[in-house]
């Protein structure tokens, strides 16, 4: 089966899960949101999306194994593994904040080798295929490459998971602020690393995403010409969630700070 035939099971699980995800915006009641832990929800929506999802898949790959945030976490040390943000962005779909989409990405063997986000309030289907680029509803898209750190445009999340790093977390913020144009804050880290990979946004960071959060983004900005690393420069931000994302300036200026910011590096 090719990568192409992975990639059209993916969008098509995004779009239905998309549209099933846009037809409920505003339409939650308190019954519907549940806390898993403080600060982190998950609705009726979720786990209705994160079944679409798993459903669309199996009917082409039944054998496949699913590492999907509200209900499968298979342990796969090779194979096909399927990881799934149903909605990325629960917190912003809860308050009617737009900014929230469907993550799946396919991992082969521990490689990244697809990965599909969709955005469901504005249409934006963003897929790649390892060493096959990345695209923006079928347009091919790079990373942007500013003259100098002062023009950056950064991303980044706060750790509300773990908010016992915060002053670790507000000393990079602080280092990064001080050097580029400006940093946002959206509340979505897939939306963020779709935005890294097609221009939008010049560089990412953050620590503690779920594989989940980050796994296909992360292959976008990687076939999109940009790099992606942990908090050591390593390859190791899938498993332990501390990203540094950007073109090669972008992403060695955003290192720096975390790697002064971060030390030792954060075991998760």
């Amino acid at each position: 089966m090719s990568n192409y035939s992975f990639v059209a099971v993916a969008e098509e699980a995004a779009r239905t899960a998309g549209a099933y995800i846009k037809a409920h915006l505003g339409g939650l009641t308190a019954a519907d949101i549940a806390e898993k832990q403080a600060a982190d929800y998950v609705t009726i929506v979720d786990t209705t999306s994160e079944q679409m999802i798993i459903e669309t898949i199996r009917k082409f790959f039944p054998q496949h194994n699913f590492l999907a945030e509200e209900s499968m976490h298979d342990e796969v040390s090779d194979g096909y593994l399927w990881i799934i943000d149903p909605l990325d962005g629960t917190t912003n779909f809860i308050h009617r904040l737009p900014a929230f989409a469907v993550s799946i990405g396919v991992q082969y063997g521990g490689d990244m080798i697809v990965g599909v986000i969709y955005d469901p309030i504005h249409d934006e289907l963003f897929s790649a295929t390892k060493n096959g680029g990345a695209f923006l509803n079928g347009n091919q898209i790079t990373v942007n490459h500013p003259i100098c750190i002062a023009d950056a445009l950064i991303a980044t999340g706060f750790p509300f998971k773990r908010r016992d790093l915060i002053d670790r977390y507000l000393n990079a913020f602080r280092l990064v602020f001080m050097q580029v144009s400006d940093l946002r804050r959206a509340g979505a880290a897939a939306l963020d690393l779709a935005a890294v990979a097609c221009g939008r946004l010049d560089g990412f960071f953050e620590t503690g995403l779920k594989p989940w959060d980050c796994a296909a983004g992360g292959l976008l900005i990687q076939e999109a010409g940009g790099i992606i690393t942990d908090f050591g420069a390593m390859q190791g931000w899938l498993r332990n969630g501390n990203i540094v994302a950007g073109g090669s300036m972008v992403h060695a200026a955003l290192l720096a700070a975390v790697q002064e910011s971060f030390q030792p590096v954060i075991p998760y």
